[in-house]
C-alpha cells in the first residue's frame, strides 16, 4: 500500500545542512516528548510495470517489450546499498512487517524476491512472525509463480485484480483479462493462508449490477482480505487529462453500500475506510501506517516516517529509478529529509487514525506524537458536537456520518 504525502514546512536536509544519517542530530533535545518508539515497518518499492494505468499516480515506470531485460540484479544491489546507508537511523529496532509494493513487484523473479528478503534479514532483525507482503498483478501471472514467491519467504500476497470484467478492465487500461484474474486468485488461494484482493468500483460505464457481479466473483474465492477503492481522477494522470464518463455519485454510494453489505454477509468485517477482513487477517503493515507507526521506505520514490525521542522525521527517496540506483551506489539515494513541525502532527496523526473503524486511544495520540492532549481539545469538541466523532473515556472513533465526511473531519486538525 502507498501513503498520501503531505507538504510540510520543516527543517529540510540540504547540502549545507546536517547529514541525514547523523543520529545525534535527530536525537538532540526538542519540544516533543515521545514516550517510546512505535513499531517499525519496512516498505520496499519496485517501480516498474508492464504499462502505466491511466488512473495511476504512483511512482511507476513502464517496462515494455522493447525495453530490454529488467535491471533486476542492479536494482537489488541498489536496494541493499540504500538499506545499509539507512541503518544508523533504525539501529537495533525490530521490523514487524515488510511490504514490497510498486509498480508491479511480481515482474521480479521469485529468485530475485528471495535474494531481496535474504538481504533484508541479513541487515535488519525481523520479528519471528513478520508479515511479508508482495503486490502482484494477474498480468504477470504464470502457473506456479505465486507458489514460488511463497517458497521465497513471502507470507501474504496482494493481487491487483480491480475487476473481473473484460470490458471494465479494458476501460481502465489493465493488462490482464478476467480469465487471468480468476486464475491468479485461484492459485493465490491455494498457496497462501492470507491474501488480499484489490477491487475498484465506480468504473467507466459500470452499473450497480455489474459491481455486484464483480464482488460476487471476488467473494467466491473466500478471500481473507479485500481492499476496495473508488476510482478517482488523480492529478497528473492520463485520466485527469482525458477523463472518462464515471457513474453518478449517488450510484457510487449505492455501490459502496452493496460492498459493505456483501462483505459483511460473507464474514469480512470493515475495519478501515477501504479494507475488509476476516478475523485474524487484517493487514498488519497498513495498520501500522494508520496507527501512526514508523516505516522505513527504500526504493525509487519511497517515503519514510521515523521517530526519535524529541522529533519525527520524514524522507523521500529519488523518484527516477536510474537516478535512484546511481544515488544508492554512492550512499545517498535520499531526495529530501525534513523534521515534521509540531503544529503539523495533529493532522498527520488524524489523517491516518481516523480511517480506522475502531478509532484510536488518546493515550496512543500522546505516545506517538509526543504532544499533550490539550492541542487537540478544540477540534475534538467541534467534531463531537457535529456528530462526527464519539469519545468514550480514552477512546475515540468516527461515527458513520464521520466516515462519510472523513476529509472534513480530518481538516479540523490542520494547523490554524
Amino acid at each position: 500500500m502507498s501513503t498520501r504525502s503531505i507538504s510540510i514546512a520543516a527543517e529540510a536536509h540540504t547540502a549545507a545542512g546536517p547529514d541525514w544519517r547523523d543520529v545525534a542530530h535527530w536525537m538532540r533535545p526538542g519540544t516533543l516528548q515521545l514516550q517510546g518508539l512505535p513499531p517499525l515497518s519496512l516498505y520496499i518499492h519496485l517501480p516498474w510495470c508492464l504499462r502505466k494505468c491511466p488512473y495511476c499516480d504512483f511512482n511507476s515506470h513502464e517496462w515494455g517489450a522493447n525495453s530490454g531485460d529488467l535491471p533486476e540484479s542492479a536494482y537489488l544491489d541498489a536496494l541493499q546499498a540504500d538499506l545499509v546507508s539507512a541503518l544508523p537511523l533504525v539501529w537495533g529496532r525490530a521490523v514487524h512487517t515488510v511490504f514490497i509494493g510498486g509498480g508491479t513487484p511480481s515482474l521480479f523473479s521469485p529468485a530475485g524476491i528471495e535474494r531481496l528478503l535474504n538481504q533484508v534479514r541479513a541487515l535488519l532483525p525481523l520479528v519471528p512472525d513478520a508479515e511479508i507482503t508482495l503486490e502482484a498483478n494477474p498480468g504477470t501471472f504464470e502457473k506456479d509463480r505465486f507458489r514460488a514467491y511463497r517458497a521465497a519467504g513471502v507470507t501474504r500476497l496482494s493481487i491487483g485484480v480491480q475487476s473481473f470484467s473484460d470490458a471494465h478492465l479494458l476501460a481502465i487500461g489493465r493488462v490482464h483479462d478476467g480469465a487471468q484474474a480468476r486464475a491468479a486468485v485461484a492459485e493465490a488461494a491455494e498457496c497462501f493462508d492470507t491474501f488480499n484482493l484489490d477491487l475498484m468500483y465506480a468504473l467507466p460505464g459500470q452499473t450497480l449490477a455489474q459491481l455486484q457481479a464483480d464482488l460476487a466473483t471476488a467473494l467466491s474465492f473466500a478471500p481473507p482480505h479485500l481492499s476496495v477503492y473508488h476510482l478517482t481522477l488523480e492529478p497528473n494522470t492520463y485520466f485527469a487529462k482525458y477523463p472518462p464518463a464515471l457513474p453518478p455519485e449517488d450510484d457510487a454510494w449505492d455501490m459502496l453500500d452493496a460492498i459493505t453489505a456483501g462483505t459483511a454477509a460473507a464474514g469480512l468485517q470493515r475495519y478501515e475506510v477501504s479494507a475488509y477482513a476476516r478475523p485474524g487477517h487484517r493487514c498488519g503493515h497498513n495498520q501500522n501506517y494508520w496507527q501512526f507507526g514508523d516505516y522505513l521506505g527504500i526504493g525509487a520514490g519511497a517515503h519514510s516516517k521515523l521517530s526519535f525521542a524529541h522529533r519525527i522525521m520524514r524522507q523521500v527517496r529519488l523518484r527516477d529509478p536510474r537516478r535512484y540506483m546511481e544515488g544508492a551506489a554512492r550512499g545517498d539515494a535520499v531526495a529530501q529529509t525534513e523534521a515534521v513541525q509540531r503544529s503539523e502532527l495533529p493532522f498527520e496523526f488524524m489523517l491516518n487514525a481516523l480511517r480506522l473503524c475502531d478509532g484510536f486511544s488518546l493515550k496512543d495520540f500522546a505516545a506517538t506524537t509526543g504532544l499533550p492532549l490539550s492541542v487537540i481539545d478544540a477540534p475534538m469538541k467541534k467534531a463531537s458536537a457535529s456528530g462526527w466523532l464519539v469519545v468514550d473515556g480514552d477512546w475515540v472513533r468516527p461515527t458513520e456520518r464521520g466516515f462519510d465526511l472523513l476529509s472534513d473531519v480530518q481538516s479540523l486538525f490542520l494547523p490554524g
